[in-house]
């Protein structure tokens, strides 16, 4: 048995005492009496209908989804609501009349039963209606909602595989030239997946968690790079609750170590900067003083190479944010590149 929900319940009601009001107008205008007896008719017909059928539909079982019940029983509850409000609907507007006799005797009874059923039956198909509109709505919703979490999962089982096999491909260079750089190697990424595993599936994590996760890739590149590579977060501490998409910015600390510093002997510097614009947006730099996009290609493009990191980031950008979520390759006038992610952001927790 359903419980009874009192918000729908007054709304119902209380389109239903204005449509009522519409058909007492209709009859004073058409000359069937006084407009404060034909109202008493009808809100009372039509509210007793009302409370009937919306009271009943909400307590008998077998009531489906939309809220109203199966095949037969539907109508057979407009019919016992419809007479239920012509019975004690017209004994009220018999009382403040002051008739002689009942509704069902009056000469206007034919006429006002039909009007009942008319009336009743427009209104309980105007409020199924609705309801079935608004079930709709709420199954589209919780469809796409399932559907842009299966999209995100698919999209992150992509990326972990691909930064561990670029890991452990470094990681077996290291293992024939300097075995003992490899062991240290090898400890920071156990700790990086240990740390990486243990934390829940969670669509958003906190910007801090973030940086810590960035932080551990970076240790575990300098372990094979030295002192060739050189690195600074920048976070303000009042955007460490900031939620952001977990492995957000890793594909891009990925491409500037493999396209902007290595290619170059002396290597060089990451900055990861964090900070918010005066849209409620999220601006996520990471600048690299590598070397730099391809000759003659446009600043905001993918250079070749970078195309998975940034089709990743781009498609988690798009799907949670829609064209609110951005990324740009800029050049840099003194070398380098800078791979500037935007998105509107909330200030807590996700």
């Amino acid at each position: 048995m359903t419980s009874i929900e009192l918000r729908p319940l007054l709304r119902h009601g209380l389109l239903s005492a204005l449509f009522c009001c519409a058909i007492a107008l209709a009859l004073t205008l058409a000359g069937h009496g006084p407009w404060d007896v034909q109202l008493v008719y009808s809100l009372a017909i039509g509210l007793v209908s009302w409370l009937v059928i919306d009271l009943g539909r909400m307590l008998l079982t077998g009531a489906d989804c939309t809220g109203w019940p199966h095949g037969w029983r539907g109508l057979a509850l407009i019919a016992v609501g419809t007479l239920a409000g012509f019975g004690v609907g017209g004994l009220v507007g018999d009382a403040y009349s002051g008739a002689s006799q009942a509704l069902w005797h009056h000469r206007a009874g034919p006429a006002t039963l039909v009007i009942t059923v008319v009336a009743g039956i427009a209104i309980s198909f105007f409020f199924y209606s609705r309801a079935k509109a608004e079930h709709l709505q709420r199954h589209m919703a919780q469809a796409q909602h399932e559907a842009t979490q299966a999209r995100l999962k698919l999209l992150e089982a992509q990326l972990e595989p691909h930064m561990l096999f670029n890991t452990l491909a470094n990681l077996r260079v290291l293992v024939a030239s300097d075995p003992a750089r490899a062991q240290a190697m090898l400890d920071h990424l156990i700790a990086y997946l240990r740390a990486t595993l243990s934390a829940s599936r969670a669509t958003l994590h906190p910007l801090a968690d973030e940086m810590d996760r960035l932080r551990d890739y970076l240790e575990l590149m300098a372990v094979r790079m030295g002192p060739r590579l050189a690195y600074a977060l920048e976070v303000p501490e009042a955007l460490h609750a900031i939620p952001v998409p977990p492995l957000l910015l890793q594909p891009l600390v990925e491409n500037a170590i493999r396209h902007g510093l290595e290619p170059q002997v002396e290597g060089g510097r990451i900055t990861v900067r964090a900070c918010t614009d005066a849209n409620q947006r999220l601006v996520l730099e990471v600048c690299d003083t590598g070397a730099g996009l391809a000759a003659g290609a446009p600043a905001t493009s993918s250079a070749p190479g970078r195309s998975f990191g940034l089709a990743q980031v781009r498609e988690r950008l798009s799907t949670l944010y829609g064209d609110q979520g951005t990324i740009e390759l800029i050049a840099q006038p003194a070398g380098g590149t800078c791979a500037r992610v935007q998105f509107p952001y909330k200030s807590t927790n996700p």
